[in-house]
């Protein structure tokens, strides 16, 4: 791992960033204090995992008459009559 002050690190940010891409960790530090972490970024888990209840639940459209408007619209979509 290799630490850099802050002016160095705006000074030199792409050939940080090269290293960061080949898999190198740079600590960027302020009067010698490690204040932050330059690493590869890692896209988040999806968690959720859409459309897996397809088909599994069951409602009767009365169910939702009387539920907000927001909900509504995430049933049936924009097109939804607001009566």
């Amino acid at each position: 791992m290799k630490t850099v002050n802050i002016y160095e690190a705006k000074t030199n940010l792409s050939k940080l960033l090269e290293k960061v891409q080949n898999g190198e960790t740079v600590i960027i530090a302020k009067a010698g204090k490690p204040i932050a972490d330059l690493t590869l970024h890692k896209p988040p888990e999806n968690k959720i995992k859409f459309g897996v209840a397809t088909g599994k639940i069951h409602y009767k459209d009365d169910d939702l008459v009387g539920i907000d408007p927001e909900i509504m619209e995430m049933f049936y979509g924009k097109d939804w009559e607001k009566t």
